[in-house]
């Protein structure tokens, strides 16, 4: 951690989503045992299950609180860019800072990483660090990236997604961005529909999560190993409330609902 603040943890609902009520009840129990609440962070799609938090009615409380409210978007802040996934976060607007990994579903090489912020100059007073081989910087710039994160040194790892923006324009990660959506419902739509595979959590971003009956943790490993060695597909195990599950996540536009169709009865 790179500040010592202790960590006030908020019980999650059925589908494991921070939400307005266990946070207010949460917020009490702090307040009542003399911790002030500085800030609150909400998920606009984890990374594990896709899953998004009720980030309008979490942005509510941490203004009435008085909290700085940051939304983790590293993997699914990418839906902002998409026509049927901007209603999924809604409550995003009103974050204090938000952070988007570009490398993750918006198609720039690793390790892109965004980091935007409502009013720049409170995260400038932050972490602006002072030391004499920065001072020219500081006079002859009219704003330094050093200033607002932790880490200084860092090469342009914005460019390549500058560039392939320009070259494409927003309407095709609108197109992009929509076909990995897509292609999580109509998966989704399929588990439902089979008799040796279960969802586990209706998908809301392009992840999906299921099981395949009656298989252990080491039936998925091997299968997935084997289908790796005869390059037919990379779909590895994760873990989910203790359970081994398998996990898709759609990030390729160009995959087809026939590619789901033959992996998922390969698991016959």
């Amino acid at each position: 951690m790179v500040i010592d603040v202790p960590i006030v943890s908020v019980e999650p609902d059925d589908r494991g989503r921070l939400t307005e009520a266990n946070l207010r009840v949460a917020a009490a129990e702090a307040s009542d045992a003399g911790i002030d609440v500085m800030a609150v962070v909400g998920t606009a799609g984890a990374t594990n299950t896709g899953i998004v938090d009720d980030l309008q009615g979490v942005a509510r409380v941490a203004s009435e609180i008085g909290a700085w409210f940051h939304v983790d978007g590293a993997y699914g802040g990418a839906a902002l860019a998409s026509t049927i996934g901007r209603p999924l976060l809604a409550g995003t607007e009103h974050a204090d800072s938000l952070v988007v990994d570009p490398h993750k579903w918006l198609f720039a090489p690793f390790d892109c990483a965004a980091l935007l912020y409502r009013d720049p100059a409170l995260a400038g007073a932050t972490f602006t660090q002072r030391a004499e081989y920065l001072e020219t910087l500081a006079a002859t710039a009219e704003w330094n990236p050093s200033d607002f994160a932790i880490h200084m040194t860092r090469r342009v790892r914005g460019l390549p997604l500058w560039f392939s923006l320009t070259t494409h324009g927003t309407d095709a990660y609108d197109r992009a961005v929509s076909r990995g959506i897509e292609l999580a419902r109509r998966a989704g739509e399929m588990i439902r529909h089979s008799d040796h595979i279960e969802l586990v959590l209706e998908p809301e971003l392009s992840v999906v999560l299921f099981r395949r009956v009656g298989w252990t943790s080491e039936d998925y490993q091997r299968w997935s190993d084997q289908a790796l060695a005869d390059g037919f597909a990379l779909v590895v195990p994760t873990v989910h409330d203790g359970e081994t599950v398998f996990r898709f996540c759609f990030v390729n536009p160009t995959t087809g609902v026939d590619d789901i169709e033959v992996i998922l009865e390969a698991m016959r």
